[in-house]
């Protein structure tokens, strides 16, 4: 049956590793492929604590409407946690959403208007390309380097091509794990001052350092109110909760709101006051370190693999946190061909090209560390490295 549709579904495509996912769902695969946390560390039993103290205590609030910018106490909570980060922001500058993905796709619905630029660092997020591409974003790669987005360069792009926004994940970045320096940060807000350009900030992995030093995140620099902080509990609780939040000053807040409003009315009552309950009434910031130990230990085993059977040539990073290796092939190898021949030998991972929009990136893949303990990990990579030597001409 046709349909009419709107001229911006056009745009509208499809997630590549979403995709890879359906072809990895056999239970023989060891998958690299998804960013996915590891469903043991879940804290199944603090969880079902916390939901089940509020049905019982609660009353009928928990499963009644409730107020579009989200349960007070969990908004306090969130503000609390970011003050610690070094950024001042208050309750009533905080807006709970369905995932942080929520809060991408709110600021993209407020800001873009067909053919608007959204400057990015490339390899990017597939799901901000998805949210950009809806709203018939134009994407403009801003230069950059191992330290992140060049300043200078980010410049140019701002007079050049006038973008509506910027957006960044700049701490442990996916896919490529790299974190923006100190000083980077800085001067990107000076530019976002200067050009009155807002810049989203996307952080779902500020959380999840296993070594070096923590680097504040870029709204801390921010006195201006021209950043907009994306955070999540999808990667420090459970990704099934989908509850993230957004942080930015508070007319922009209460414009958020109104989109919100019309796009699902408020976020769950019942799983907002669980969480906080959650939240407040355990030891949620041990079971985070728990998580730091385990996924380090698990980013050790990759690094370790990768070192012991990778041909040589092939390079990557070695994150300080996040969920992600980088992995750079040789110029003449496309990861997209060898997926069906590591598929064969039953191990999978997302290639690059699916990060990179506008064409490039063949001679890149994604390695996810977090969802498979050690010795599947070991196991895998020795799998992918046979699939690498076939192919390896020195």
């Amino acid at each position: 049956m046709p349909y009419a549709f709107a001229q911006r579904v056009g745009g509208m495509g499809g997630s590549a590793i979403r995709e890879i996912l359906k072809i990895t769902e056999r239970p023989d695969i060891i998958s690299f492929a998804g960013g996915l946390p590891a469903p043991e560390m879940f804290p199944r039993t603090g969880l079902a604590e916390a939901f089940a103290q509020v049905l019982r205590e609660e009353d009928g609030l928990a499963l009644q409407y409730s107020s579009t910018e989200g349960y007070g106490p969990l908004r306090e909570y969130i503000a609390g946690v970011m003050r610690q980060k070094g950024v001042a922001v208050t309750a009533e500058e905080i807006l709970i959403t369905s995932g942080s993905q929520q809060g991408l796709d709110l600021v993209a619905k407020l800001f873009l208007d067909p053919g608007d630029v959204v400057a990015t660092e490339l390899p990017v997020y597939t799901g901000a390309l998805q949210v950009f591409r809806s709203y018939e974003g134009r994407l403009k790669a801003i230069p950059g380097d191992e330290h992140g987005p060049d300043p200078v360069a980010l410049e140019i792009v701002i007079r050049e091509s006038r973008p509506k926004l910027i957006y960044l994940a700049p701490t442990f970045n996916n896919p490529t794990g790299m974190t923006v320096s100190e000083a980077r940060r800085r001067a990107l807000v000076v530019l976002c001052e200067k050009y009155a350009v807002p810049l989203i900030e996307d952080d779902p992995y500020g959380d999840l350092r296993y070594s070096g030093i923590p680097v504040p995140p870029v709204k801390a620099f921010d006195a201006g109110g021209r950043v907009i902080y994306l955070g999540t509990f999808s990667k420090t609780v459970a990704p099934g909760l989908r509850l993230g939040w957004v942080a930015a000053e508070r007319e922009l807040v209460a414009r958020l709101a109104l989109a919100k409003q019309g796009a699902d009315l408020h976020t769950g009552t019942l799983v907002q006051r669980a969480l906080h309950r959650y939240l407040t009434g355990s030891d949620s910031g041990g079971h985070v370190e728990a998580i730091r130990r385990e996924y380090g230990r698990r980013r050790d085993a990759m690094a370790g693999a990768l070192n012991g059977t990778f041909p040589p040539g092939i390079q990557w990073n070695e994150p300080e946190g996040g969920m992600f290796f980088w992995v750079t092939l040789p110029a003449h190898l496309d990861a997209a061909e060898l997926l069906p021949e590591a598929v064969a030998e039953k191990v999978a991972f997302v290639p690059g090209a699916a990060f990179f929009p506008a064409g490039g990136g063949e001679n890149f893949l994604r390695l996810n560390f977090t969802n498979s303990p050690p010795p599947l990990i070991g196991e895998g990579i020795g799998r992918l490295a046979r699939v690498l030597a076939r192919h390896w001409s020195g």
